[in-house]
């Protein structure tokens, strides 16, 4: 959903680009520094629970995510080796995020726990759907790898990276200005739901491409 704002995003961003191509500021170390900021703050937010000040810092290196590529375009016009470096750390960066959930859920329960067994579940659920976020957030990005890797594209999906990054710093800012995990247990489970859903429309989007390529190639043998 939020990809469609990619396009728009980079043309802001462009100017700040021009500034760190000046500076000399390669689009490998700005991959490199944003991964190593969103792993770092991600893992402190969830050990500290001070969620509401760091959460502003995390946002604003998950807003600057695509410098990385607009310096690229300005300098090399982007290599397959920064494109590789890009996507792994990404990867990286994802988990350190909803690591980062499970520890708020894990560490800080006393926030929302007062004896009763509903705020015991809070923790429980977010956990889990952390972990299932986990698991989709990799698989969403294998799929499409896979898909190109045999001539397929496996792009489409109803939550992309961006999405689900808006709704995980959604959930985190909204459970440390509440002091509730409530709030964060709800976007894992959307997190988890849609991340699913994601999984199998790639799924059925490259076996839709499959069968229309087959469909070409028997109307062509047909044909001859």
């Amino acid at each position: 959903m939020l990809e469609h704002c990619r396009g728009l995003w980079k043309k802001l961003t462009e100017p700040i680009a021009r500034v760190c191509v000046r500076m000399h500021m390669s689009a490998n170390g700005i991959t490199i520094t944003g991964s190593i900021l969103s792993i770092a703050l991600s893992i402190v937010i969830g050990i500290t629970g001070w969620i509401i000040p760091l959460v502003f810092f995390l946002a604003i290196v998950v807003l600057f995510d695509s410098l990385d590529g607009s310096v690229a375009m300005l300098t090399t016009g982007g290599t397959k080796f920064g494109a590789f470096l890009d996507s792994t750390l990404d990867r990286i960066a994802d988990w350190a995020v909803l690591i980062g959930c499970i520890l708020i859920f894990y560490l800080h329960s006393d926030w929302w726990m007062h004896g009763g067994s509903g705020e015991d579940v809070i923790s429980h659920v977010g956990i889990g759907c952390a972990l299932v976020s986990i698991m989709t957030s990799f698989v969403t990005s294998y799929a499409r790898a896979r898909a190109e890797s045999v001539g397929y594209e496996a792009k489409n999906g109803i939550a992309t990276r961006a999405d689900r990054l808006f709704i995980i710093l959604v959930g985190m800012f909204v459970t440390g200005l509440t002091h509730n995990g409530l709030w964060l247990a709800i976007a894992m489970v959307l997190l988890a739901v849609l991340g699913l859903i994601t999984v199998f429309q790639r799924i059925f989007e490259v076996r839709r491409q499959m069968k229309a390529d087959e469909r070409d190639s028997n109307i062509g043998t047909n044909e001859r």
